[in-house]
């Protein structure tokens, strides 16, 4: 890589960079200025990321279905589209996407707000079975204030979904700012022929990568846990042939009448990020490195749901468990990381003056050289845990315990991380929702670890389901422990 090259792609992820910043401190909502559940990025004329911030994998990976479904509106230089329906280039409704024409081609916010309408505060029902029962839906839609005012009209807390847009429209302003300098700096075709090159470059690296991996076929199967009891099946083929990776979820479950569907772009999303994990993780981040993986699942199944289905768990569950499936199936050619927690922990509470979503992290599974990290937000996640001070000012609820769950993570030579206990005290009537996997199926250790330890969840002392909506009343007491990671080799005697 050139020494110009190397300073226009610095420059490119930079500007991803500083508007990830601009959207977290201009933000209202405790969901996206303190657990930073945001991401942003830069594409090229033909839709091909080519600069991420390092934000939220579930995000990153589905944001080319998002500027694919755009680029089909033929957007003008000013205009501002807004779009969150899962299959027309979003991944659940709460996160809302906005995508603007640049000098170099598009650039994409994506921030999860906290309620987008829908049957239950905090838009993440644990019983929806249509994707209108979850909030409002919005095609690729071009962004002006009359429509503005009409969407957040039919959200909770308009002022604050109000802002959190504007948020994201700051941070399209200064990437419009920051690539125009770029490009006045170094000129507009050096500026296109480095995307192009930063473009070959990342797929060069991820194919030579793929190039070590041993060729074959590898297959693995793992299961969600639906809501009631029973359980759906994930079935996934990984095919390494050269430098070309094919990923195939053929025997996969179909879709059901629950909210664990997700669109395939979420699934693709779970795929690129093993991918990268596996291959070569220090690679810039854009299309490139994703263009010698091909993902393809049956239409209508659990991981390529249709229309209407429901997806409010798809993009937080289904996408956990598709990662743990494929590193399964990775792991019977290389060495893998035991199972992390392998679940988002989905905490909402809310009524009609306020909701809160939060997840919750927990333990990553143990590594071939080193023990598992504690607490932590992993795989498809990669938020933070709202500080406690930030929520006790914001929402009439109260943090009474918030720490390591010890012990929870599973025995190996290496151990596998542990979880969390979370503890919120609710000061008013509302709503709560739970969506959590784990709950059952517990982490698993590899080459002989043992299992990390299941969730579980509670209120008020008595157990519940991963999956469920209910009341409460002030004064009620909500735990969440959540799982550990799996350990990681045999304990030999006298460890």
């Amino acid at each position: 890589m050139t020494i110009e090259l190397q300073i226009i792609g610095a420059a490119l992820r930079s500007i991803a960079d500083e508007m990830g910043a601009v959207l977290i401190r201009s933000a209202f909502s405790a969901n996206i200025k303190e657990r930073r559940d945001c991401s942003t990025a830069l594409f090229d004329r033909q839709g091909r990321m080519i600069a991420q911030a390092e934000h939220i994998p579930v995000h990153l990976g589905a944001m080319p279905d998002a500027v694919a479904a755009v680029r089909v509106h033929d957007p003008g230089p000013d205009d501002v589209f807004i779009l969150n329906d899962p299959f027309a280039g979003g991944t659940h409704l709460p996160d809302i996407t906005l995508v603007t024409r640049t000098r170099l081609g598009f650039a994409v916010t994506r921030a999860h707000h906290a309620d987008v309408g829908g049957i239950e505060p905090g838009s993440l029902p644990a019983g929806s079975r249509r994707l209108d029962e979850e909030g409002v839906v919005i095609p690729p839609t071009r962004l002006d204030e009359s429509t503005l005012d009409a969407l957040v009209a039919r959200m909770r807390n308009p002022e604050e979904r109000r802002g959190d847009l504007r948020a994201q429209l700051a941070a399209h302003r200064l990437a419009h700012r920051r690539l125009e300098e770029l490009c006045e700096r170094r000129g507009d075709p050096r500026v296109e022929a480095a995307t192009d090159a930063l473009l070959a470059y990342s797929e060069r690296r991820v194919r030579s990568a793929i190039e070590r991996l041993p060729d074959g076929r590898y297959e693995a199967a793992d299961a969600l846990e639906a809501a009631g009891g029973g359980e759906l099946e994930l079935r996934a083929a990984v095919i390494v042939r050269g430098d070309e990776l094919a990923i195939d979820f053929s025997g996969t479950a179909a879709q059901h009448d629950g909210n664990l569907n997700c669109p395939l772009a979420v699934t693709r999303s779970a795929c690129y990020f093993v991918v990268r994990c596996l291959t070569d993780p220090d690679v810039p981040a854009s299309g490139g490195a994703f263009a010698p993986v091909t993902v393809t699942a049956p239409e209508g199944s659990l991981v390529n749901a249709r229309p209407p289905a429901a997806v409010a768990a798809g993009n937080v569950e289904t996408s956990s468990r598709i990662v743990d499936l494929l590193f399964a199936a990775f792991g019977l050619a290389v060495d893998v990381p035991a199972q992390g927690q392998g679940t988002m922990n989905n905490l909402t509470l809310g009524n009609d003056r306020f909701t809160y979503y939060e997840t919750v992290g927990g333990g990553q599974g143990a590594c071939p050289d080193a023990d598992g990290p504690s607490a932590v937000h992993v795989a498809m996640s990669n938020t933070l845990s709202t500080p406690a001070e930030a929520l006790e000012l914001s929402y009439p609820l109260r943090v009474e315990r918030h720490e390591l769950r010890l012990g929870s993570g599973g025995a190996g030579r290496n151990r596998g991380g542990d979880g969390v206990v979370r503890e919120v005290r609710v000061l008013e009537p509302c709503r709560l929702s739970l969506i959590g996997e784990r709950r059952r199926r517990r982490p698993q250790g590899v080459h002989g670890g043992e299992p990390g330890a299941p969730a579980r969840d509670l209120l008020n002392g008595e157990e519940l389901p991963g999956k469920l909506t209910r009341s409460l009343e002030a004064g009620d007491l909500v735990r969440v422990e959540t799982p550990g990671g799996g350990g990681f080799g045999r304990v030999h005697s006298g460890h």
